[in-house]
């Protein structure tokens, strides 16, 4: 890349910084929109410390990127860019080629290029270096990159810059190692933090951690959408709209929902009418990249790439796909359920509309939506016995990994890495990170549960305003902007409440509605069941690595999820009140004749056994295996008593709390068997109770549950 050089003292004029935005966009006539020209100004000409505040689509990127163009001119160092998602790192070093601009990102997508890009980045050889708040985290990249550019950095971009703060609706720890960063640098170095979503909490927050950033605040009214709220409690409703409805809309868009198991459930039910959807989560898989090293980040960009050339009607996505994922034409964004904050809500709607006069904005609600975010709330902080009993157990240590403190604490491997994230951020740490093990450093620590209680109480303040919003009688973008601390908003003039009218139909028919209702009470989905044991878990069994593919279960069903609006609710009552009713016995027996149909088919009937519960489960085997034409045989017996599965939040505990607790005393049919339970979670229960029955002499064995509790499902 070649530049003309400017003085390291001269002003770089407006007229190179607009020959540069007419480069990027193909426009020659094309103007810089209000605020534009004066953040590029206050960052390469004053070298001072900004945060953005813009509505999304304003440009903030484009700020960043010409500014690091005028930087590099004058002979400044790499930029440096910390953003959230690899969606928006794809989409950035896109932008970045237009501009001439030689743009490279270290993600866990490029593991093999680490090396060579860390060698070019200190070489000065690199425009801008693109990494994860995450990145900061790994002592191997702070020593062998950030630490020796830090000195030499030309510009530092904090995207998303909202995830700094706690108050902020999507708070990531890891943005606080960023003080220790901005503390490094020499004062001149110029550092610009870029959100639509931050109010006055959220800056007061960024200073705390930046120190004296100037701010530049544009109106947050998005003109192109026009927004409309609609009460459908189940989701038989919200489902039969769709169907009805969104086939109608213009263009293409995203239906975000609050789960994944909602997301692969609508875009089910959407393409079982033709609609072409597709689900989007953290963690997916497509079949074709399932062999992949990295399918799951394969599988999401090219989900992403399918919306963007107009090739599906929509995705289906939770917050997955939010911050970063750029659509210019994106026509509508829908709330299958409510999120947890306006803020949170303006961030997801406001990917559509960016480059069109219209989109529309539709916010649905149900009866789960308060439970669900109950939830989030309650987890969204670590316990204090948790963080006092991972503490302790590394005072007791010479530093363990988190596979270690599994065995030793019976939490999950998730809950313990975010113990552990949470604590690696506090200034100063109790603890630190030496390979892949953790250690205990001398610093006194309290959890400070007040600002845990004040930042809850701020999130059920959120959630309240959302239920606010859902019934306002005024303008819903004036009503947004407010919340956002916007300091001009206006009535948009566009939404259903200005317009004093839908701007969708609210209607369903009748038809719609029974062929939903139908489709949840048909939502069974594949068990599978565990092939690999943990290590040292089942001393009694002698069960190692691999199980035995002769002793495995086969590919089983599961009839609904937990309490949801097809057969799940129907099990959590009876669950409770202790008798299965005739209705679950013949929706089962439906669902394994007509839509399963497993072959061989079974030829008897068994269940897992309780002595909690002794009868609930044996009689419904029973009274199931008649409907099918099947002999009942009670063959698993129940050795030894064990702690509830659900108690057990690892996998180690989980193989643990199994071994030698089943066992098979008599003689069994050769023929394949059906192996019921009531309530399936890890599978491990289903998993060992098909072992001892395939060890006995069984033949295949199909395993079974009425429901699931699983957060994966």
């Amino acid at each position: 890349m070649h530049r003309r050089r400017s003085a390291r003292g001269a002003e770089i004029p407006h007229r190179d910084a607009l020959n540069l935005l007419r480069l990027a966009i193909g426009d020659e006539r094309a103007q810089f929109r209000t605020g534009q020209w004066e953040a590029i100004n206050t960052l390469v000409n004053r070298n001072s410390r900004l945060l953005v505040v813009e509505r999304t689509g304003w440009g903030k990127s484009m700020v960043y990127f010409i500014a690091t163009r005028l930087l590099r001119s004058k002979g400044r160092g790499t930029t440096l860019i910390v953003s959230p998602l690899l969606a928006l790192m794809r989409n950035q070093l896109t932008a970045a080629r237009r501009l001439n601009i030689r743009a490279e990102t270290i993600n866990s997508t490029n593991y093999p290029e680490w090396s060579q890009i860390e060698a070019e980045v200190r070489q000065g050889r690199i425009d801008i270096l693109l990494i994860s708040p995450e990145r900061l985290a790994n002592p191997t990249f702070v020593e062998n990159v950030l630490s020796r550019i830090t000195g030499s950095i030309g510009l530092l971009v904090v995207d998303e810059a909202h995830c700094i703060s706690d108050w902020g609706h999507d708070f990531r720890p890891d943005y606080r190692r960023l003080s220790n960063v901005v503390r490094s640098m020499p004062s001149s170095v110029p550092i610009v933090g870029t959100t639509a979503t931050a109010n006055n909490r959220v800056i007061n927050d960024v200073q705390a951690q930046f120190g004296t950033v100037r701010i530049q605040r544009g109106s947050l009214t998005r003109k192109s959408l026009a927004l409309q709220t609609l009460e459908l409690k189940t989701q038989t409703e919200r489902l039969a709209w769709l169907k009805d409805h969104i086939g109608d809309l213009p263009g293409t868009g995203i239906i975000y929902t609050l789960t994944k198991r909602d997301a692969r459930q609508v875009a089910s039910w959407l393409r079982s009418h033709d609609i072409h959807a597709e689900p989007y989560y953290a963690g997916i898989k497509l079949p074709q990249f399932v062999d992949e090293e990295d399918a799951s980040n394969l599988s999401r960009e090219y989900l992403e790439d399918q919306l963007l050339s107009n090739r599906i009607k929509s995705l289906v996505a939770t917050v997955a796909l939010g911050m970063g994922y750029d659509k210019p034409d994106l026509r509508f964004v829908i709330h299958y359920q409510a999120p947890a904050s306006v803020v949170g809500y303006y961030q997801q709607v406001g990917r559509a509309g960016r480059a069109v006069d219209y989109a529309v904005g539709l916010l649905m609600t149900g009866i789960e939506d308060d439970d669900i975010h109950e939830f989030f709330r309650r987890s969204a902080f670590p316990p204090e016995d948790m963080v006092t009993s991972i503490l302790h157990a590394l005072e007791q240590s010479d530093g363990l990994s988190i596979r270690q403190l599994e065995e030793q604490l019976n939490l999950s491997y998730g809950a313990i890495s975010k113990v552990l994230k949470y604590l690696s951020v506090a200034t100063p740490s109790p603890i630190r990170r030496q390979g892949y093990s953790w250690h205990r450093t001398p610093i006194r620590y309290h959890l400070d549960t007040d600002a845990i209680l004040r930042l809850t109480q701020q999130r059920e303040k959120e959630w309240a305003e959302v239920q606010a919003y859902i019934r306002h009688p005024g303008c819903l973008m004036e009503y947004l902007s407010r919340k956002l601390d916007d300091p001009v908003p206006n009535p948009c003039g566009k939404c259903a409440q200005c317009l004093g009218e839908p701007i969708v139909p609210e209607e369903i028919s009748h038809e719609s509605l029974l062929q939903a209702g139908r489709f949840l009470r048909a939502s069974e989905f594949e068990l599978i069941c565990a092939k690999q044991v943990a290590k040292d878990a089942f001393p009694t069994y002698g069960l190692r690595g691999n199980i035995n593919p002769l002793l495995r279960a086969e590919t089983g069903r599961v009839l609904s999820r937990w309490n949801d609006a097809g057969w799940g609710h129907m099990v959590a009552e009876d669950k409770h009140s202790g008798l299965f009713r005739d209705k679950l016995v013949k929706a089962a027996a439906e669902m394994i004749r007509h839509r399963w149909v497993p072959h061989p088919f079974p030829q008897w009937v068994t269940c897992i056994p309780s002595n909690n519960r002794p009868e609930l489960v044996p009689q419904y085997a029973q009274k199931l295996a008649k409907t099918l034409g099947l002999k009942f045989i009670p063959a698993v017996v129940k050795v030894r008593d064990n702690q509830p599965q659900k108690f057990q939040q690892n996998r180690f505990h989980q193989c643990r709390n199994l071994d030698g607790v089943f066992d098979v005393r008599r003689k069994l049919p050769r023929g394949p068997a059906l192996l019921v339970d009531d309530v399936v979670d890890s599978k491990w229960t289903l998993t060992i109770g098909a072992f001892v029955l395939r060890r006995a002499g069984s033949g295949p064995v199909y395993p079974f549950a009425l429901t699931s509790s699983g957060a994966a499902d």
